[in-house]
Parts: structure tokens; C-alpha cells; sequence
């Protein structure tokens, strides 16, 4: 009669077997989606932010206010709230189709397990001893030194054949022999289940499996349904900042009131910026196509979609309206920030030379840009500055290190460093700085020089998935700009 810890190492067996044969192990999946939910705070400063906008915009008519403000709206609230639902939903299809793959794989496992089986049973019949059979040719095999050992050590936690066979005798039957114990191991399997018990039990499974597979199927087709509705969404929102973008760049122009002319231009590269990250999208979009169709045609796709890719940047037109090279750029170099630094004459640099440095350029202003394919990562804050100076027609070099080093780096290719701010520089964050990495520092692109001795900065990271974004530096000098 067999003991207590001989049955259950017996059950073990059995457990093993089962799961070796049949395949019908269920995974269940859970998919938490994350939830954006703005906080007091945030609601108090982008009211702030509203309010100190309306003030700079006395000056101006109130047609023209409500135009700029609501440009400003859409492009600080509408649109990145739009954006971070269609994100959600975009994750939320991705995770629900994996989950819709992984039922159909299961169904399809269950099916093979069935079909198998009944080819056992036509062979021999539904009543031969599998577990006999597989118990004994384990023993028989760990006799020779065979791997079957190694099948007994996941099924049993035994490091040893006889290892194996002591922890299935009973302590006082420690005599019993290798071949006896496997065999009343078997015994006790086989009165467990039999092969018509299993074809049985698979069949069930797979009607279970089947219906998991279905509904699993039809909420990744509305989760994609719903991906699309949300990226329609937000295009929509984008397109209407164009239109409203359009409007207004003539008429800031005519604008006399030097703040509230200073107020509409930073709404209008606000609303550029993220027209850029429009583009870098849709180009990331482009590329993530292209590899999936070359992997289904099974050809090399490497060298068009690289984990660390350097973006193909917009027209030199959009370069020139986002950076404001026209008249930001003009305003900045002659502000009163600019001008009366006097730590750098980065004042009396001509950053509106057309043509000097063409995107992507090898060698730019005398200085050697070592530009032959970017080094640094997809959506990293070096990435967007390297793509966004290119854009610009800037110069700037592939081999910066990390932000933290940008600065040094340049001045060992030649640019001049400072602590004064002009539209297109680079400005370089310290480790630990206004919140820049601890570890690797920051850096960014200056796009507006204000009267009031604060900046504008576009940035990117690794978190943003290659979008950039905007903010206010209140204090300049406390960092390094990188001209050329």
C-alpha cells in the first residue's frame, strides 16, 4: 500500500505528464489601462497660464484675443488631451490583440492535443496505459543516464534517478526497488485518467477556449475600432490648428503692441511644434509600415527601420515657421536679453543665413558636423535637439555624449558656448537641473528670446515617445547655449 508522500509525489507525476501531453494549461490576461487625469494643480497653472496670456493681449482687438486664445487652447489642452486618449487607445488595441492571439494559439494547441490523442486511440486503443508506459520509460531511461533525469528533477524537484525513487518510497520502505516504485506510481496514475477521460476533458476545454478565443476577437476589433475613432479625433483638432494657425500668422505681424505681439508669436510656435510632431508621426508611421510589409514579404528590413532612427525632418519651410527665423528670430537677436548680455556676442551671430546649412550637412559654418547617421537613441532628448537643429539648418554633431556633455562637446568641435539665449541655440541642462536627469542631464532648443528675460524652450524624452514639447525657462543665464 503506498504512503501518503508516495501518492503525492505520485500526484506530481501526473501533473507533469498532464501538462507535457496535453498542452491545456490557460493563461488569463488582464489589461490595466492607464487613465491621464489632470490634476488641482495642473488646473491652477494652465488657469494661471490663460490668464497672464489675456493680460499680454490687452493691446490687441478682441477679435484677434479670442482667435489667438483659442489657438492656445487647442494647442495646450484639446490636442494633448486628444493625443493622450488615442495613445490609451492605441496601447489598449495593441494589448487586446495580443490577448485575441494568444486565446486563438491556446484554441489551437487544445485542437492539435485533441487530434493527436485520437490518433493514439486509433493506434492502440483507448484503454492503453499511458502513464504507465510514460512513467516506466522514465525510469528506464534514468537507469542509462538518459535526460529523462532531468524531466524527473521539474517533475519531482529530484536531482537524481534515485533521488527520484526515495522520495517515492515511503521511510520504511526504502528497499523497494527503482523498477517497483515506478510501477506503483503508474498504477496510481492510471486510475486517475484514462485516454477517453482526457479526450473528454480536451473537448470541453476546447468549447471553452473557443468561446474565450470569440470574445477576446471581437474586443480587439472594437478596441482597434476604437484606436482609429480617437486617432481621427485628434487629426481633426490638428487640422483645425492649421486653419486657425494660418489665420493668425498675418495678422500677428500687424500687431503694434509689443507685448501682445510677443504673446501671439509664442502661441503661434507652440502650435508649430506640434504641426512638427504631426510630421515626425506620420514619418514614424511611414517607416513602422514599410518594415511590416518587408518582415511579411520575409526580407531584410533593417536598414529601414532601426531602433535608434534619425527622423527625416519636414520641408525647410515648416523649419523656418517653427523656429520663427523670420521675425522670432529677428525679435530674439535684437531683444534686450540678447543684446545686453555682452558674456558672448551671441547677439551679433547671423543665425538667418540662408542656405549655409543644408539638413544633414556633413561640415556647416567651418565647423565639421560628423553627420552621417545619428547616434543617438529614438525620442531621447539629444535625438529631437540633433533633428531639430538640422531642421533649423544648424549645426550640430552626432558624437555630444549625453546632454550633460553637449556643451563641452561642442566647444571641442569649435561652437561657441555661453550663457546667452538666442533662437535655434541649444540649451544645455546640468545633471539634477530644472528637472533634467540626475544621470544624464538635458538639453533642448531655444524658440522664443521674451522681453521679460525668460525663454522658450522645445524639448523632448525618452517618456514622450518622440513628441516634443514645450516651456518657460525663467532664468537663462543659469545655463549653457550651444550656437555654432
Amino acid at each position: 500500500m503506498m504512503t501518503r508522500r508516495t501518492k503525492a509525489l505520485a500526484g506530481w507525476v501526473l501533473c507533469g505528464i498532464t501538462l507535457m501531453a496535453s498542452g491545456l494549461a490557460t493563461v488569463s490576461t488582464g489589461v490595466v489601462e492607464a487613465s491621464a487625469v489632470p490634476s488641482y494643480s495642473d488646473y491652477q497653472q494652465k488657469l494661471a497660464s490663460a490668464n497672464a496670456l489675456k493680460a499680454q493681449l490687452a493691446g490687441a482687438s478682441q477679435d484677434l484675443q479670442d482667435q489667438i486664445v483659442a489657438l492656445d487652447d487647442l494647442t495646450e489642452n484639446q490636442i494633448p488631451a486628444a493625443q493622450t486618449a488615442a495613445d490609451q487607445a492605441l496601447a489598449a488595441a495593441q494589448a487586446a490583440k495580443e490577448a485575441a492571439d494568444a486565446a486563438a494559439e491556446r484554441l489551437k494547441a487544445a485542437q492539435k492535443d485533441k487530434d493527436d490523442l485520437q490518433a493514439a486511440i486509433d493506434k492502440t486503443g483507448a484503454d492503453y496505459d499511458d502513464a504507465q508506459a510514460a512513467v516506466a520509460q522514465i525510469a528506464r531511461e534514468s537507469f542509462h543516464g538518459s535526460n529523462a533525469s532531468k524531466v524527473m528533477d521539474v517533475v519531482t524537484n529530484a536531482s537524481t534517478a534515485d533521488d527520484f525513487v526515495q522520495k517515492m518510497q515511503a521511510d520504511a520502505a526504502v528497499t523497494r526497488s527503482e523498477a517497483a516504485a515506478a510501477n506503483d506510481a503508474a498504477t496510481n496514475l492510471n486510475t486517475s485518467m484514462n485516454r477517453k477521460q482526457r479526450l473528454e476533458a480536451i473537448e470541453q476545454e476546447i468549447t471553452t477556449l473557443k468561446t474565450k478565443a470569440d470574445q477576446e476577437a471581437a474586443a480587439a476589433q472594437k478596441a482597434a475600432e476604437d484606436a482609429q475613432a480617437k486617432q481621427r479625433e485628434l487629426a481633426a483638432l490638428r487640422d483645425e490648428g492649421d486653419k486657425k494657425r494660418a489665420e493668425l500668422e498675418s495678422k500677428v505681424a500687424q500687431l503694434t503692441d509689443a507685448s501682445a505681439k510677443e504673446a501671439a508669436e509664442a502661441v503661434l510656435i507652440k502650435s508649430q511644434i506640434d504641426d512638427y510632431n504631426k510630421k515626425i508621426a506620420a514619418e514614424q508611421a511611414a517607416r513602422e509600415a514599410e518594415a511590416a510589409k518587408q518582415a511579411t514579404q520575409g526580407q531584410d528590413s533593417s536598414a529601414n527601420s532601426s531602433s535608434k532612427p534619425s527622423v527625416s525632418k519636414p520641408s525647410n519651410n515648416s523649419g523656418s515657421s517653427n523656429s520663427g527665423s523670420s521675425s522670432n528670430s529677428g525679435n530674439s537677436g535684437n531683444s534686450s536679453n540678447s543684446g545686453s548680455s555682452g558674456s558672448g556676442g551671441a547677439s551679433g551671430m547671423n543665425y538667418a543665413v540662408p542656405g549655409n546649412c543644408a539638413p544633414h550637412s556633413k561640415t556647416c559654418y567651418g565647423h565639421a558636423t560628423h553627420d552621417f547617421s545619428s547616434t543617438y537613441p529614438w525620442s531621447e532628448c539629444t535625438w529631437y535637439a540633433y533633428n531639430r537643429r538640422h531642421d533649423l539648418n544648424l549645426p550640430v554633431g552626432t558624437q555630444f555624449g549625453n546632454g550633460a556633455d553637449w556643451a563641452n562637446s561642442a566647444r571641442s568641435y569649435g561652437y561657441l558656448v555661453n550663457n546667452t539665449p538666442h533662437v535655434g541655440a541649444v540649451i544645455v541642462f546640468r545633471r539634477g537641473q530644472n528637472g533634467a536627469s540626475a544621470q544624464y542631464g538635458h538639453v533642448g532648443v531655444v524658440e522664443q528670446v521674451r522681453s521679460d528675460g525668460t525663454i522658450l524652450i522645445s524639448e523632448c524624452g525618452a517618456r514622450l515617445q518622440g513628441k516634443a514639447s514645450t516651456r518657460v525657462i525663467k532664468d537663462p543665464s543659469n545655463y549653457q547655449f550651444i550656437h555654432y
